[in-house]
């Protein structure tokens, strides 16, 4: 029977080797209330011994989108793992949660035991910045459906908080400070885009290094994986003036930052006051994209916001300093019930 379905396009022996290059990678992610399970067939989570008192779950999914395009033109796999983890995890980070645990699916055309050993090995990685536990996932071999050297990506998060401190945007008043942390990047959302005026239209080549780049290869940029915020932000919770945050990913600021506003609420954004990557000057001179398209699409610099009291601004973030995130003051919240690009 093994043959037959070998000779259809699907490798059992593949897939066990596969789990067996895998398991120190999901052992480094342990966390207290994780409890040992891969090759069941459901992941277990102990939230008792996590340490809540009044637990909420919060939960989120994404994926990397065509991104892994660019993970398959460099035959580089060991980084869209913390890709697919920062997605989800900064995502119920918003919400005040603290992430618990993490699963992942990978379909593949093809199983290479040794890609999907570095893929995860990615996934761990994202998990052990996250503090949470990697404690199961799903290969699928599925020929016919991905060619034999692609593969999709997508992962799920559980994190908790203690509902008292839940943040929901509710306490975001007009004249709230904004306080930028800076992304490592263009991050996971639109590649279509980027892939389109970089490859498409002007033909570059992703392997080749670019004095604009800092002599770095177009590729390894746009690969730079994600930023992951929880650490420094979860120093936060519990504080006063903490009133509102934002993942800012596909919709850039325009759709992102107005997700944890109110009724009537807008900003206003300091566009000198953060330093931008160069990677987006780069696409932009190679296109005929605006500004405001720019702003629509991309982080352009700032992964995460948070709107915060006036007299808290400065103590937040001096928390994030002592826990290494850097952070900029970047604009304020208005009544203007609009986002207002200064």
């Amino acid at each position: 029977m093994a043959d037959q379905y070998k000779e259809a396009g699907v490798s059992l022996e593949a897939g066990y080797d596969s789990v067996r290059r895998i398991k120190s990678h999901v052992a480094r992610t342990q966390t207290p209330g994780a409890i040992d399970s891969l090759g069941a067939f459901g992941g277990m989570f102990d939230l008792k011994k996590a340490g809540f008192q009044d637990p909420v779950l919060v939960s989120g999914t994404d994926g990397v989108g065509t991104k892994l395009m660019l993970a398959f033109a460099m035959d580089k796999h060991d980084t869209i793992g913390i890709d697919a983890v920062a997605m989800c995890v900064n995502d119920v980070l918003v919400q005040g949660a603290a992430p618990l645990f993490f699963l992942d699916y990978i379909a593949v055309g093809k199983n290479h035991p040794e890609v999907i050993e570095q893929i995860v090995k990615g996934v761990a990685d994202g998990c052990v910045l996250s503090d949470a536990a990697l404690i199961g996932g799903e290969t699928a071999e599925m020929p016919d459906m991905y060619d034999i050297h692609h593969y999709d990506l997508a992962g799920f998060c559980v994190g908790a908080a203690d509902r008292q401190n839940l943040i929901d945007g509710t306490k975001v008043q007009s004249g709230d400070v904004l306080i930028g942390l800076p992304s490592s990047g263009v991050h996971s959302n639109g590649f279509s885009l980027v892939r389109k005026v970089l490859f498409k239209d002007n033909q570059l080549d992703p392997k080749e290094a670019f004095e604009e780049l800092d002599g770095k290869r177009l590729g390894d940029v746009l690969l730079e994986p994600t930023k992951i915020y929880v650490k420094p932000v979860k120093t936060l919770f519990g504080k006063e003036g903490l009133h509102g945050m934002a993942h800012i990913t596909g919709g850039g600021f325009f759709e992102n930052i107005p997700r944890m506003l109110n009724e009537g609420q807008g900003v206003e954004i300091e566009l000198n006051s953060f330093p931008k990557p160069a990677i987006f000057d780069f696409i932009q001179k190679r296109s005929s994209i605006s500004d405001h398209e720019m702003y629509n699409v991309f982080n352009m610099g700032i992964g995460f916001v948070i709107a915060a009291a006036p007299d808290a601004a400065e103590d937040l973030m001096s928390t994030l300093k002592e826990a290494g995130q850097e952070s900029y003051v970047i604009g304020k919240v208005t009544d203007s019930g609009e986002v207002v690009l200064k």
